[in-house]
């Protein structure tokens, strides 16, 4: 029947001014606290066995966590949310985009209000029992305050950053703030399916 179809809620859209910035300039937002599934891990992305398995499991468990709530008492439905980084070095001042096996990472997907800890541990069984996923025993469900932050758009492959990263920087250091927390990346394009020179990926600086 029409009147028990489902809406599909999609929290990029609703949270717009956090996942669609610009692409030409630098923005300036204040992420509030949101939920995440967390795993980390170190190493670089492009060859570590890590961090692959990483995403495999986040995608497990929010897609559990999807099909959960959609067949819960009080049904939702919504989009899973795109795959995001945490990046950071011990010593931030060696932080660069040509010596990544240093780097340090949490892979992380946000998951909406409505879902509890409770619901996670029972998604967490069901997986557990369909997949073999070493990744799944490193991960963690938690709050991430983020707060005030500058955000830009980068349009292209990964390894194209690095402008992209100091014009965000000197937009945050001319604007009388300093660099604060881990160098955050929102991926919004699955590079399986889209060209390297289409990918977009939100880069966030949070800031002081």
């Amino acid at each position: 029947m029409s009147g028990d179809r489902i809406t599909t809620i999609d929290l990029k859209k609703e949270l717009k001014q956090l996942y669609s910035p610009s692409a030409k300039e630098v923005s300036v937002v204040e992420v509030p606290p949101m939920s995440y599934l967390m795993i980390n891990g170190m190493g670089d992305p492009n060859t570590s066995k890590e961090y692959t398995e990483s995403i495999e499991a986040l995608y497990a468990m929010s897609y559990a966590l999807k099909f959960l709530v959609k067949k819960s008492a009080d049904p939702t439905d919504y989009i899973v949310m795109p795959l995001e980084g945490l990046w950071w070095a011990d010593n931030m001042a060696e932080f660069c985009l040509e010596n990544k096996d240093t780097w340090k990472w949490t892979s992380m997907i946000m998951q909406p209000s409505f879902v509890t800890e409770a619901m996670v541990s029972q998604a967490l069984e069901q997986v557990e029992i369909k997949q073999d996923l070493s990744a799944l025993s490193k991960m963690r469900f938690e709050k991430y305050d983020e707060g005030l932050s500058a955000q830009i758009m980068h349009v292209g492959p990964y390894s194209a950053e690095t402008p992209i990263i100091l014009k965000l920087h000197r937009f945050i250091e001319e604007n009388g703030y300093s660099l604060r927390g881990k160098h955050h990346e929102i991926y919004l394009s699955d590079p399986r399916k889209t060209a390297p020179d289409k990918l977009k990926t939100v880069i966030r600086q949070p800031m002081k």
